[in-house]
């Protein structure tokens, strides 16, 4: 009888899987205990590696957050990236884009993320712009894309396009966003979100709908 041959993991999954373990660990001690609080030994034993294999894979605590600031735009560039430019049910697309967007910024550990970039944001201004540019503007730039699809159809009769994302946008946010980020309420349910983005799909087409009188 062949004695089975064990499979050695190639040294890229090996690789990866480490670095998942050692993200994982930094983004529990930063949502904890802030950029400042969280050094990188506490991290390494957080993430159960060494300090010297932490060092391996990143320079720095900046370098190692700015990695976690890389994995939060990854899954905010996915909302609305399967938005039909040619769908002409304006109300429907846009309360789909709104219910994606607020369940993510809304999400139970999306406030610890905020703070703690804002914290540090003035110290370290390139985390803030490449999270401004990367997560904010890019949900904005998705929406005036499909915006200005449905001005050119005739559908909405908007001048700028970018303006008015950003408008629906914040409409979203109304009574959710700012009590959750600076915790006087908790994560809103999706009832409460669906019912804030059906008033701001009804204010931004009567706004913006093109038999709207203006």
């Amino acid at each position: 009888m062949t004695t089975p041959v064990a499979l050695k993991v190639p040294a890229v999954e090996e690789d990866s899987s480490k670095r998942r373990q050692i993200l994982d660990g930094a983004r529990r001690m930063f949502m904890e205990f802030g950029f400042d609080a969280a050094s990188m030994g506490e991290i390494a034993r957080t993430a159960g590696v060494s300090k010297g294999t932490l060092y391996v894979y990143f320079a720095d605590k900046c370098a190692l957050f700015q990695a976690i600031v890389e994995e939060i735009a990854q899954i905010h560039g996915r909302i609305g990236a399967d938005i039909d430019l040619d769908d002409h049910d304006v109300p429907g697309s846009l309360r789909r884009f709104g219910m994606a967007y607020m369940e993510l910024l809304c999400r139970p550990d999306g406030g610890s993320a905020v703070r703690t970039i804002m914290a540090i944001a003035e110290r370290m201004p390139e985390i803030g712009r490449r999270y401004y540019s990367t997560i904010i503007a890019g949900s904005i730039n998705r929406l005036a894309q499909y915006l200005a699809a449905q001005s050119k159809a005739g559908i909405l009769a908007i001048d700028d396009h970018e303006l008015a994302a950003e408008q629906f946008l914040k409409s979203c946010q109304a009574t959710l966003f700012l009590p959750f980020v600076f915790q006087t309420t908790p994560s809103p349910s999706r009832e409460r979100i669906a019912y804030v983005i059906d008033s701001a799909v009804r204010m931004f087409m009567a706004a913006y709908g093109a038999g709207t009188k203006r």
